[in-house]
Order: C-alpha cells, then structure tokens, then sequence
C-alpha cells in the first residue's frame, strides 16, 4: 500500500470537515459545563483531606462542626452504607484477577495518601461548609510511610495495605533472548524514568445532586463514565434504578474524570440531606487529589544486527500505583504489550511491576501506560541508528511490524501497519534545515513513532448501544450514552446516521450521556467511543434503513438495490425521487418501525498467558510518527521546538477537521510532558497543587503542530475508523530527546527535559 490513502468515492457526509454541532455554543460560551448548574435550595459541598501522606486517625470528632451555622449535615466513613468502590462495572465489563481493584469513599481507621477524603460537609453557603471542614477535630498518628516502588517492594517495608506492597506482576518471554544479545552486532543499554504528571484540565471535577419527584437521586456532572450511576447505587446501597447520571460536555477529561470523582460524595449527600448539593473542586484539591499518570522506571537492552534490524529487547519495568489501586494493573498491560514498540523483535522478555506507594494514587491518563515505554523504545531506535552509523527513518522502515506478524505477546497483526510510510512523510514535512541563529545554539531533529491499542481488552466482552428514529417531519433523533469529552464524539454519530439514512446534519439532533434516557454505550475512554459508539450507530442505523427502504421500494415500484437515501428522502437510480415524509406515513399506515435501538459487540477473545505469548489482547492498534525540530542553547540549556510534525494512519477520518484536533491538541499535552510537566512529591507531600508551580504548554511555548492524517481504510471502527483520540500523545516527549541529542550528542532520559537538566547533561552545572 504505497501511500495507504483511499478514496471518499460514494460518501456524501462521512469524511467531510464539517462544524461541529456543539462548536457554535463553545464558541459564544453558551455551553453549560457541571459548574454552571444550579437549583433554588442548593446546598454546598466540602471535602476535608488528610494533610499526611500515612497516618492513623486516633481521633476524630464532627460534634464542633455539625452544630455549627448553615451546617446541614456532616459525614464520616461510618455514615456510608457500603464504603468501597470498585474498578468492576457490573452489567458493562468484568475485570479479571489482579485488574479487580477497590478504594474507600472516605478513609477508615488510617490514611493512605496526602488528600485522601476523610470527612464530607453540606452547608447552605460554600463559606460555611469550607468553615465547618476546617472546625472538624482529627488527630493523626503518623506511620512510615514508602514514596518510591524501589523502596515499596524492599523487605521489611512498611506495607500500604497490610499484603505486600506488590500490586501486579506481568511477564512476557518469547523466544532466546540471551543468545541474541550474545550474538547482536550491537547492545544498547538505557535506563529512562518517566515523571509523575496530572491531567490539568481546564475544568475542575464538579456537579450537582438532587432528589426528583420519584425519588431517583440524579446527578449532573462532568464525567467520562455515566455508568457510574450503578457505583453511587452500589455505595448508596440503593437499587440501581434509583440513581441517574447526566454527563455534561467536558472542560477536558484525559482519563481523569474516568474514575469516580464527586459522584458517590454528591449522592450520599443528597440521600442524607434530601436537598439538592453542588461539588466544584478548587485547582489546589484537583491537582492535589485526583489520581495521577503513572511515574515509570525503564530499563532496556536492545540487541541489533549490522543492518540495524533489532533480534532482541530485554525490557525491565517498575511503576507506581501510589495508595490505592485503582486501574494500575490495566496500566501497566498495557504497558508490557507495548513495550517493544512497534516493530519485529525475534526475542523479547518483558518484566513489569508495580507497587503500592504512600504517593497520590495514580490511575487512568491519555495514553494509558502505552506513552511512558515509547520514550524508552524509541530512544531506543535512535541510540541503536546512531551507533551503526544509520539514518533513523531506515532503521524504522526495516524493523516496521508487517501485516501478519507477531506480538511477543502471541497477538497477530491483522491490519495495515503504516510506520515506514508515516515516518518518511513527518521528517519530510520538517522542510528545510533551519539555521542556528547564533554560535552557542544547535539545532537537531528527532524522530520517533508508536502503536496504541484502542478499544477495551478483548475478554472484558465490550459493548455499546445506540437509538436511531425518525421524526414524522423527516427530522431524525440519534440517542447514545457516549459522553462527549471535547473530540467531537456526538457530532462524530451525527455523521455516521446521516451517511446511512441520507438525512442532512441541519436535520439531526443528537442525546448522549443520560444513564436513565440514553441508551448504554460504555465509558469515553481507551480511544473506543468512535469504535465502539460508532460501530453502534451504524448497525443500529442500517437495521433501521432495511425496512424503510421496503416501504419506499413499494411506493415507488422499484427494486430496493436501485433505490437509495440521500436528501432527506429515497432516490431510483433513474432520478425519481420520494420525500421521507411521504415513506414515514405510509410506515406510520402499515406498522412498520420508524425507529430501532441496536447493540454492537466488540469480537471477544479469553484471557490470555502473557509469559506464553497465547493470543490477542486488543481488537487492533493506531499507529503513528511524529518529528520534531529543536533549538538548543548551549550557554542555557533551554530548548525551543522550531517545527513539528504528526502523522497517523486513522483508517479512514469521519471528520478530517476533528481528527486535525485530536492531533493537535494530543502533540500539545505530549510536549507539556516531554518539557515541562511533573507533579513534585517530596515524601508523599505534593508541591505542585497550582498552575504557578505545575506548568503546562501555553501557546508561546509550542510551535504550530502539522498534522498528517492518513487514511488506509483498514480500522475496525466505523467505514473502517481507527481510534485517535490516545495516540497522538505518545510521541512527542521521545521525538524531542532524539532531537536534542541530534543538536547536542548528549541523551537525556529523564523527564520532564527541563533545561536545567540540558544543562546537566552539557556539563554546565553540577
């Protein structure tokens, strides 16, 4: 497949850079985000936190702080009916062995982590309830505490939960490693640790509570997951249908609005109170609390031949799960089956670990553990390029992955793998060489690419929902659970039903994300709504375009193979045409339906054996290549990305104008990682709980991304779709290494690369 572009031939809507519907609102700020949300007789919600990283709590007294004004309630772990959540969503996915995790609502007997809730309070004033937080009398007996994975897992080390300090454990070993690193042409060794980093949305968690005339306790938030509702149940200790969740349009979620955030707080506090309540977190508890992206040590040997064609990777990894579990073991899967990047390697051993630390939690982020090892892999490549005297694009084309190979972990490759094509095009897109502006300036180029899976694990059995009707004016009305995060996902189903059902997207109004009104389509997460939600339009939508067009091809004495929807109606193949309006009647006459609700299930495999490399993993991989241009001051270490550049092979683009976006914006957050971002901890104690002291990339600090979309019409999504909503965020933080070592000949590998370690590296400072 030479250039793996394909042809829009026969499509009228679906790969159009159309608005998007909900771009109109956001632009006049009319959009009502979870904040904006309020009812008459609200109440105000406030968490108090635990200052300590671990510690007892010997004492603690609510008496002070109930009795005080305005106080509508005060809750402690004893008011909660069941105290834990898990990582399970029952009815949707079922996690297995070490992927099965819990936490407490509100702590019990000790705390964990600095932040951890340990009390709730309602009040008629955010004032007041802020007062009575700080009037709650706790007495902590510090404990020892671990803040590394190195000192967790050593013997005798103070245990986080009282079973060992070793939360997950995955291996892969396949084929003779040891002989080919005695026999390679080459062995490079690195070690790369990758830094501890928050999601940094613009909009904090937040929502409100209430009690509706039935009795169900609604809760309208800011949330990539709906299906939360049957966790607030299940801590409410309520039937499920008691509770109902309404996600709003996201200020930004990146995995970090995928676990439970306000929605059990607020839930418990509307049950107690029967009033409504609001919780908006503030920057300093976002940045404090919330769980974090996994800080990683990295070790690698990479063993090549004389042509550069990499025979063996042996891969050592060990990641933090901070205090509790959450979705760390998920993580670091895929972080082992990713960890030999995109290419062929013969023989591979992977070893990954991680482990409970007294560090803030850290769970789901963009990238999900498949980001921290492409520093490591393609630092890799670059390092093994160098020592054999190679260009980097050729050592990528000839250990590219093929259709057809092997993962170590035993998953064949069934789709097109574009790495060599996607690598040419981005060093290509970088232009001319720029010039060093002044003598102590180098300027260098670096590349690097990678492979994200998207879509669930295969044996956690995924599946998505979708409601398709008519109107009986010929409008038509899409319902999905699908929560919409800011990449276009509904404007993305509106799309994919007017190219089935020929209506124009003026026509079309879209629902998502009600627990109660909307059918279920699973979580905004793993790069799965446009595969999943998609898929689940689509069949939902042709099921329902069969019938009618039986209807209209009696109507119109025609064969239904020469009949088509387009223009809000059917067409013959000779030009006549017949209004919907005129077919929806007479379906209204006959009895047949103008609506359908359909169910897409993702192709489903067993658990495998990861030390035996046994079978498949993922439904299927994105795959992409960034390159970027770097200054270097020499007299500094500061370094300023001249040009950038990003391309991906998205099967094909629903909307060409989102998927620029999602690269765009995903190169963004991952040069925020590769220069700048880090949540400092000293001691479990974070430093970092405001945007003055946890920097992220404003517009002064990146160039203007290149986006290349590429399209080899081999996704499994819809019209054959690939996921980008995760992968253009993998890149960027080794791209920019490679390209600092191009300009200056040293290797950093550890993030972020700030310029005070440029500087290290260049020996200007001690």
């Amino acid at each position: 497949m030479a250039d793996a572009v394909i042809t829009r031939e026969g499509l009228r809507v679906v790969g159009q850079p159309v608005v998007r519907h909900d771009a109109r609102d956001k632009v006049a700020a009319a959009t009502a985000y979870a904040a904006d949300w309020a009812l008459p007789g609200m109440l105000h919600a406030a968490v108090l936190r635990s200052p300590h990283p671990s510690a007892r709590i010997a004492r603690l007294d609510t008496t002070r702080a109930a009795a005080m004004a305005g106080v509508a309630v005060v809750l402690t772990a004893k008011d909660v009916p069941r105290n834990t959540l898990s990582t399970d969503v029952p009815g949707q996915t079922t996690a297995v062995g070490p992927l099965r995790a819990t936490l407490h609502v509100l702590a019990e007997e000790r705390v964990r982590h600095q932040g951890e809730p340990v009390a709730l309070v309602a009040a008629e004033t955010l004032e007041a309830a802020q007062a009575a937080v700080e009037a709650i009398e706790v007495e902590y007996e510090p404990t020892p505490g671990v803040f590394t994975p190195e000192t967790a897992l050593a013997p005798g080390a103070p245990a986080v939960h009282g079973t060992g300090n070793l939360l997950a454990h995955w291996h892969i070993a396949r084929g003779d490693v040891a002989r080919a690193l005695t026999d390679a042409a080459v062995v490079v060794e690195g070690e790369y640790t990758t830094q501890m980093v928050d999601a940094a949305y613009l909009e904090p968690e937040s929502g409100v509570a209430w009690i509706d005339s039935d009795g169900v306790i609604t809760i309208r938030l800011s949330t990539q997951v709906i299906e939360h509702f049957r966790d607030v149940a299940e801590v409410l200790q309520v039937p499920q249908n008691r509770v109902r969740v309404i996600g709003t349009y996201l200020g930004g979620g990146f995995g970090g609005k995928e676990d439970v955030t306000v929605e059990a707080y607020l839930g418990l506090l509307a049950l107690k109170t029967g009033r409504p309540v609001k919780m908006v977190w503030t920057r300093h508890e976002s940045l404090l609390s919330r769980a974090k992206r996994h800080p990683y040590r990295l070790r690698y040997r990479t063993a090549a031949n004389a042509r550069g064609e990499v025979v063996a990777q042996q891969i050592e990894l060990l990641a933090d799960a901070g205090a509790y579990a959450y979705l760390s073991a998920l993580v670091l899967l895929y972080s082992t089956v990713t960890a030999a990047g995109p290419y062929r390697v013969p023989a591979v051993e992977v070893d990954a670990r991680v482990a409970y630390t007294n560090n803030p939690p850290t769970s789901a982020m963009r990238g999900f553990g498949a980001m921290q090892t492409v520093f490591a892999y393609e630092s890799q490549m670059d390092r093994v390029a160098r020592t054999l005297g190679l260009d980097p694009v050729a050592v990528r084309h000839v250990n590219s992955l093929r259709r057809g190979d092997t993962l170590p972990v035993g998953q064949v490759i069934e789709t097109h793998v574009a790495i060599p094509e996607l690598s040419e095009r981005v060093w290509a897109a970088l232009g001319p060489p720029t010039p060093p502006r002044a003598p102590h300036v180098r300027v260098g180029r670096g590349l690097a690419c990678n492979f994200q899976p998207y879509g669930r694990i295969v044996w956690l059995h995924d599946w998505a929902s979708a409601w398709v009707g008519f109107e009986m004016d010929g409008s038509l009305v899409v319902r999905c659970g699908c929560p919409d995060v800011g990449g276009g996902q509904a404007s993305s189903l509106c799309q994919i039903a007017a190219e089935v059902l020929g209506v124009s997207l003026s026509r079309i109004s879209v629902h998502v994300s009600d627990s109660a009104l909307t059918p279920l389509a699973g979580t905004t997460t793993a790069s799965r709504q446009l595969y999943m939600s998609g898929n689940a339009v689509l069949k939902t939508a042709r099921e329902l375009r069969a019938p009618l067009l039986r209807v209209a091809a009696t109507m119109l004495g025609a064969d239904v193979d020469a009949i088509d929807m387009e223009e809000d109606g059917v067409v013959t193949h000779d030009g006549r045409a017949l209004p919907m309006t005129d077919v929806l009647r007479e379906c209204a006459r006959t009895g047949v339906p103008r609506s359908h609700l359909g169910v897409y299930h993702a192709p489903a495999g067993e658990p495998v054996d990861l030390a035996k490399g046994s079978g498949k993993v993922f439904p299927d991989y994105t795959f992409g290549a960034h390159a970027a241009e770097v200054e270097v001051d020499t007299e500094t270490g500061v370094v300023r990305v001249l040009r950038y550049a990003a391309a991906h092979d998205v099967g094909r683009a629903i909307n060409p104008q989102s998927v620029e976006g999602q690269i765009e914006g995903g190169a963004v957050q991952g040069l925020g990682y590769g220069l700048m971002e880090e949540v400092v901890l000293e001691d479990g104690i974070n430093l970092t709980t405001s945007f003055s002291t946890y920097l992220i990339p404003t517009a002064v600090d990146v160039p203007d991304v290149r986006a290349l979309v590429v399209e080899s019409g081999e996704g499994l999504g819809p019209f054959n779709a690939r996921g980008i909503g995760e992968p253009p965020i993998g890149p960027p933080a080794a791209a920019l290494a490679n390209a600092i070592e191009d300009a200056t000949g040293v290797r950093i590998t550890r993030l972020p690369i700030t310029a005070e370690r440029v500087a290290r590296a260049l020996g200007l400072i001690g």
